[in-house]
């Protein structure tokens, strides 16, 4: 079996990034889920900070170029995403909203989907459910049952048990999903086109 392609999208601002640290425990976890599944996975992360600049082009040019176009086609094409992004006003940032902006419309139809947040405080945890779930759900994706949120406090001694079985719960629900969902069709609808000498005959 070929190893499943997992992106990991991670909207972090700051280097070294708590964001970025959530994503990498939740790709962790996934890889593990997958091997307890007799399933191996390559992951291919984008940092949403290094195409800051292109994603603003893209949103006044209509498409993408370079690095952003690459990573564009590594979450299309990937069969499964981590999404994981700070909580500023409780809602998602800027950058990650405008990274699924400018994805194709079906880029994540059918495709399995964790969520992951971080932020100060555990007053922002329910950004999870009220702001990134209904666009997951816009898009179509299959988002797995549980989000994973992260405060501040969830990084220290005595939270971070707590934090390990809600990361290891969720890479489970995506393991069980990408692994008993049928592959995605990516076939080109524009591979094998009728003829124009049929069309003209109808």
């Amino acid at each position: 079996m070929n190893p499943y392609k997992l992106a990991v999208v991670s909207a972090g601002l700051s280097v070294p990034s708590s964001t970025r640290l959530l994503a990498d425990r939740l790709t962790a976890g996934a890889e593990t889920a997958l091997r307890e599944r007799g399933a191996t996975a390559t992951a291919d992360v984008v940092e949403l900070r290094d195409h800051a600049r292109a994603l603003a082009d893209n949103l006044l040019t209509g498409f993408p170029t370079g690095d952003l176009k690459a990573a564009v086609d590594a979450v299309a094409e990937a069969d499964a995403v981590i999404a994981v992004t700070p909580i500023f006003n409780a809602s998602y940032s800027g950058l990650f909203k405008t990274f699924f902006d400018v994805l194709d419309a079906d880029a994540l139809t059918g495709t399995p989907v964790l969520m992951g947040a971080t932020g100060g405080t555990a007053r922002h945890s329910l950004a999870l459910e009220h702001a990134l779930r209904p666009m997951f759900a816009y898009l179509r994706a299959a988002v797995v049952p549980t989000a994973v949120y992260a405060s501040s406090e969830d990084w220290g001694t005595g939270a971070e048990n707590d934090l390990t079985t809600r990361i290891a719960r969720a890479a489970a629900e995506l393991a069980a999903t990408l692994t008993t969902t049928p592959p995605r069709t990516t076939d080109d609808p524009f591979t094998d086109p009728t003829p124009f000498t049929d069309l003209l005959g109808e």
